[in-house]
């Protein structure tokens, strides 16, 4: 999102970020990037004479929930306003798949939870939704329908890499980072300590692992142990140098969804990487015309089986040759799917042409006037009972 902002500010745009969120000891200074902020409150009409005042052309609702619980507000104060839902990722793709490694048993392959329904209807409301990965911009177009001219395909928009890579020698150990309230990455940590970890340190005894991630609770905190190389260090200020310290990312994801951002930061870094297929998509090619070649193009090793893994990772530590193949491919890769200007351009392109053209727009987008009919206005309807209880 920060990226985004970034994007519109230096476009020329007059931008304005609304947050219900507390503040917090890390929260970046959007001043310095010529962006205002300001605080607002759920499930309140104090909103609506704020985005009245203000009199947006486009509003960006980050993540279906806050579509939710504000687009009725845009739609009813600032009609005319382009409503553009960012999904950073698909956030019901990322629980079915969660709730498939909790209950192998009960999985399914259908879409008929709740949550893919509210994320649905929150993508078929928006005039335009950002998909960040090219499976999750297959699922949305493909299995479920969405018209194409509601969606747009926008990866990570990165800043460029630094002009000098850490060689090999100056390098050491493994690296992990993430922040640890994503449960992914907490599972991820949990498969590393019980899992991948020991299997490492089978075939490679001294080898040192670091761990790094915003908000290590105690449950993190308690995997520290300096005697088995598996070092909790927590949040770091600068997540790439960090990195550039250590020869290869492990990452064990079992679920998740859109592009896992380590990764992408990892490739940055010259640094090879070490994942499952849940992990690499979004980046390795699958069945969509984007992304790196699979395995053969990846900068490390995609891997399903922890020995496999373990093997990938040890071989990548030890072995220059092998290393420095891999960290090759990194800024090819960066190059070639996460050319920020490139998509920098596509989204203010695409949004300009929205805004000129949104009548037109939605006079062809059926289903998305047929979940703004009053019948089916039930988060709005929620709000609104809120608002008066709490007076």
């Amino acid at each position: 999102m920060y990226n985004l902002l970034q994007a519109f500010a230096q476009h020329g745009w007059q931008t304005t970020f609304l947050s219900a969120a507390s503040d917090s000891i890390h929260q970046v200074d959007l001043t310095q990037i010529n962006v205002n902020s300001q605080t607002v409150s759920l499930n309140c009409s104090s909103f609506d004479h704020l985005i009245e005042s203000l009199q947006p052309q486009v509003v960006v609702f980050d993540r279906f929930m806050i579509e939710e619980q504000f687009s009725w507000r845009v739609k009813k104060v600032c009609p005319q306003a382009l409503r553009v839902l960012n999904t950073e990722d698909l956030h019901s793709l990322r629980s079915r798949r969660q709730q498939a490694i909790k209950k192998p048993q009960a999985a399914t392959t259908d879409f008929t939870d709740s949550m893919t329904q509210r994320e649905l209807a929150a993508v078929l409301r928006s005039d335009l939704t950002l998909v960040i990965s090219p499976a999750e911009y297959d699922l949305l177009s493909q299995t479920f329908g969405v018209p194409p001219q509601q969606l747009l395909y926008l990866p990570l928009l990165i800043s460029a890499p630094p002009g000098h890579s850490v060689s090999f020698e100056e390098r050491n150990g493994f690296v992990f980072i993430g922040n640890f309230r994503h449960a992914p990455n907490w599972d991820a940590a949990l498969q590393l300590k019980e899992q991948l970890w020991p299997a490492i340190r089978a075939k490679m005894p001294t080898a040192q692992l670091s761990v790094y991630g915003a908000y290590p609770a105690k449950k993190v905190t308690n995997l520290h142990n300096p005697a088995q190389g598996f070092h909790v260090k927590g949040w770091v200020e600068d997540a790439r140098a960090a990195i550039s310290q250590h020869k290869v990312m492990l990452a064990p994801i079992r679920f998740g969804a859109g592009v896992k951002g380590k990764l992408v930061t990892a490739m940055q870094c010259a640094t090879p990487s070490v994942t499952t297929s849940c992990g690499a998509e979004g980046i390795a090619k699958t069945s969509s015309s984007h992304g790196t070649d699979g395995q053969a193009g990846w900068p490390g090793a995609i891997c399903d089986d922890i020995s496999q893994m373990a093997e990938a990772a040890v071989y990548l530590h030890n072995d220059v040759t092998g290393w420095q193949h891999a960290s090759m491919k990194c800024a090819a890769i960066v190059a070639a799917q996460f050319d920020t200007q490139t998509h920098q351009r596509n989204v203010e392109s695409a949004v300009t042409d929205l805004v000129s053209k949104s009548e037109q727009h939605r006079s062809g987008l059926f289903l998305q006037q047929l979940l703004w009919h009053e019948s089916l206005r039930s988060t709005q309807y929620m709000s609104q009972w809120i608002e008066a209880k709490n007076r």
